[in-house]
């Protein structure tokens, strides 16, 4: 099978054959370079026993390489489908390991699709990269099987997911990732790795979800409108945002910014002000 995939033609002759352009109201940006996409296909973790689901395969760069790395099975969201021409050549290719489906990712029931336990790997549309991570992480909190994320972002999105506390990153994006899983950037990709070439540089992230953190998780909903609404008003004092808390409470004089308070702190709060 690594063979018929090898054999296709390269990414660019085969968007150039079909007519394919990236469409700006997609947020696509095409990832050619091979050693890239290879790099980021070997590092889902345990890749050859996984269902690995991709979105927004575009010209089906990182599809090939995920093939190519021994993916069990992969299943690519696309939500244009002008890249029907490319995506079926691959199909065909990939003696029934992979499987596309035109649909909105947001609207997609992944675990449902995969059947089972699954990876997510991505080369994300930035136009909804941070709305689908946050959805998949109220999918990690409910219990979805997802065994890990690999990712890509813009660098300053990646570096907002990793930050800690009193790091001038750390928000929201990374009190909810820290309270469900361990994530770290894995490396990062130039700008010139894009067509077209975007005007900021990019990143890839994995995201492990953590048993532990989970079940201690409670209504991540909880969590995602107090962190929304302190972080919102970053700069105010917490006692200036929510004037009818008792912050002492928590062990807190309520002078603190949120950038002050830890995700466990988060979670702490967001338990007891819904009790």
């Amino acid at each position: 099978m690594t063979d018929k995939i090898s054999s296709l033609p390269p990414v660019s002759e085969m968007m150039r054959a079909s007519g394919l352009e990236p469409k700006k109201q997609f947020g696509q940006n095409f990832l050619f370079d091979l050693n890239l996409t290879g790099r980021i296909a070997r590092s889902v973790p345990d890749i050859e026993k996984t269902t690995v689901i991709e979105v927004g395969p575009g010209p089906a760069g990182l599809s090939r390489a995920l093939l190519l790395a021994g993916a069990a099975r992969v299943i690519a969201i696309e939500k244009d489908k002008t890249t029907e021409p490319i995506l079926s050549q691959i199909v065909a290719a990939s003696d029934n390991r992979f499987n596309v489906i035109y649909d909105d990712a947001l609207r997609v029931d992944m675990a449902k699709l995969a059947g089972g336990d699954f990876a997510i790997c991505s080369n994300l549309p930035y136009n909804v990269g941070t709305e689908l991570l946050v959805r998949w992480l109220h999918d990690i909190a409910c219990g979805v099987p997802i065994k890990s994320l690999t990712l890509m972002f813009q660098r300053e999105v990646a570096e907002r997911i990793v930050a800690h506390m009193g790091n001038e990153q750390y928000g929201r994006l990374a009190v909810l990732v820290s309270l469900v899983a361990d994530a770290k950037i894995l490396f990062n990709v130039p700008s010139t790795a894009f067509v077209p070439r975007p005007r900021v540089e990019s990143a890839v992230v994995q995201i492990i979800p953590n048993a532990n953190k989970i079940k201690n998780i409670g209504d991540i909903k909880n969590i995602e409108n107090l962190t929304a609404r302190l972080f919102g008003m970053r700069r105010k004092m917490i006692r200036g945002i929510m004037r009818d808390v008792d912050w002492a409470n928590f062990g807190l004089n309520g002078t603190e910014r949120a950038e002050e308070i830890s995700p466990e702190k988060f979670l702490e709060i967001s338990k007891k002000l819904i009790a």
